[in-house]
């Protein structure tokens, strides 16, 4: 799905997004929040859009990658 999402996206912003994913890799740093409802997720905020990802372990999966308009229904 994430990668769907990201295929929809304008080259530049998508571009954006994979490089703040990549920085996951050093940890759980920047604009990135849990959310309440789930105990593994996570969102990180790029500009307008917001990348849902969860964590378990030392296992960081992508699951959504939408507008901030989309992203939490």
């Amino acid at each position: 799905m994430a990668l769907a999402d990201l295929d929809g996206l304008p080259t530049k912003i998508a571009a954006g997004i994979v490089k703040k994913i990549g920085r996951l890799e050093a940890g759980l740093h920047g604009d990135i929040k849990r959310l309440k409802e789930h105990d593994r997720a996570y969102r990180l905020r790029m500009g307008d859009y917001r990348v849902l990802f969860e964590v378990e372990g030392q296992t960081i999966t992508i699951c959504r990658v939408k507008h901030r308009r989309e992203a939490y229904d």
